[in-house]
């Protein structure tokens, strides 16, 4: 028996552009659901939003994602939370970050750069007093991302 974990993002209406945008970032297949094909009524609001999104990449990377019913705010700030760097602490009202690890900084700044695309950086991708490469973002879909590289 194999045991695995699989992230599942929780969005207001945007789970299938945040996953194509993943896809973007590190290829894959998408597979998805909308409410509509489980059986809500056409026209009913959430018909056309996600009620599964999967994400299955290379090296390992899955997410999965869905469209919160009755939620459909866009805007990435209403699911964000806050999070900063102060004086070399993060300090955030987020219950998890996302956490994306290689095993060299060049692999890793290809993921970094793209990710990057309409985000906000929080710490940009640097050396660190732990790791030779460690940033924070939180991407235009409201994840915030941890991407370091194995010290």
């Amino acid at each position: 028996m194999t045991i695995t974990t699989t992230t599942h993002l929780n969005f207001r209406g945007t789970a299938r552009d945040a996953l194509d945008f993943y896809r973007s970032v590190f290829g894959g297949t998408v597979t998805a659901a909308t409410y509509g094909q489980f059986g809500l009524p056409e026209g009913a609001p959430g018909f056309d939003k996600l009620v599964f999104g999967q994400l299955d990449a290379p090296g390992g990377i899955r997410l999965m994602a869905y469209d919160i019913p009755g939620m459909d705010d866009a805007d990435p700030a209403a699911t964000a939370g806050t999070t900063t760097r102060e004086n070399g602490a993060t300090i955030t009202d987020r219950t998890f970050f996302q956490s994306l690890r290689s095993d060299s900084l060049d692999e890793l700044r290809s993921s970094w750069d793209a990710l990057a695309e309409g985000a906000t950086v929080i710490e940009p991708l640097a050396a660190s007093a732990w790791s030779p490469g460690f940033g924070m973002l939180t991407d235009r879909f409201g994840v915030t991302w941890v991407l370091d590289v194995q010290p």
